[in-house]
């Protein structure tokens, strides 16, 4: 799926974040990384194909071209500052995460119809269910390199009048 659908439905996860930020749980996320050490804490965010495609878009926005993994076992997108460099288009498992400094997980029942939302967005996009977060997140890029590139034949082919 390509173009104005597509986006449609990246914006619907942006709106899943968006009432997720408003709902009355205690969270104080004091951006301190643990989290992010994937290998430390033995857990890695699992994504949605909408999600990975959110995140992939963000980290195309910063400049980077590819995923590469810390050898600490780091999340990708943590900074040398340790801070995430998409911290707006974090997954909905980092925002819902299980660190204890923020407030530990949310309860499942909290959350369960904005997972759901989520799913419904995989299952429109033709995902398969939540992938570890960097290969969702490589394969969301490689989705958006060739979806790119389709759109410029398209222009090179408009522009030459065929």
């Amino acid at each position: 799926m390509a173009g104005p659908a597509r986006d449609e439905l990246l914006n619907e996860v942006r709106e899943v974040y968006a009432e997720l930020a408003v709902r009355p749980v205690e969270r104080n996320c004091t951006g301190i990384a643990q989290c992010c050490s994937f290998r430390v804490n033995g857990r890695t965010p699992f994504l949605t194909k909408g999600e990975a495609l959110v995140a992939a878009k963000a980290w195309r926005a910063s400049g980077r071209k590819e995923i590469v993994l810390p050898p600490d076992g780091s999340c990708p997108f943590l900074g040398r500052n340790g801070r995430c460099q998409i911290y707006e288009a974090r997954p909905f498992g980092c925002r819902t995460h299980f660190c204890e400094a923020a407030g530990g997980p949310y309860a499942r029942g909290e959350v369960r119809d904005l997972i759901q939302r989520l799913e419904s967005i995989d299952h429109q996009l033709g995902g398969s269910g939540g992938v570890n977060l960097a290969t969702a997140v490589t394969v969301g890029m490689s989705e958006l390199d060739a979806h790119s590139d389709r759109g410029e034949v398209n222009r090179k082919r408009h522009r030459r009048g065929r």
